[in-house]
């Protein structure tokens, strides 16, 4: 299972958010890959992987002396089963309002 405030602190970095979305669109990619057009230094990049993967975002595969990196599904799938459970409180909530706001304010002074 995912510790999901270490999930969600790890994708609070804007460099990291953009590799994971890289690696959900691209699929499995070297970490070469992944530093091309990052705008930041190859060991730096190695630092936000490693952040990746110890919240369990990311998995890495070894290949001789070549690392891949892809997206981690049950990582991915509990963030979006997360964000389920909440979007269904926050529906609901706003629903509520909808009603409430749509009430006829004469019709409750008269009352």
């Amino acid at each position: 299972m995912t510790d999901l405030p270490a999930t969600f602190a790890a994708l609070a970095d804007s460099t990291r958010l953009s590799l994971l979305e890289k690696l959900i669109r691209d699929g499995e990619l070297p970490a070469g890959a992944l530093s091309e057009g990052a705008g930041i230094s190859a060991p730096a990049i190695s630092r936000h992987l490693k952040v990746l993967r110890q919240a369990g975002l990311i998995t890495q595969r070894v290949a001789g002396t070549h690392r891949y990196y892809s997206a981690n599904p049950q990582a991915l799938a509990q963030i979006h089963g997360w964000t389920r459970n909440h979007r269904a409180f926050w529906e609901g909530s706003l629903d509520r309002l909808d009603t409430l706001l749509a009430l006829d304010p004469e019709e409750e002074e008269d009352r």
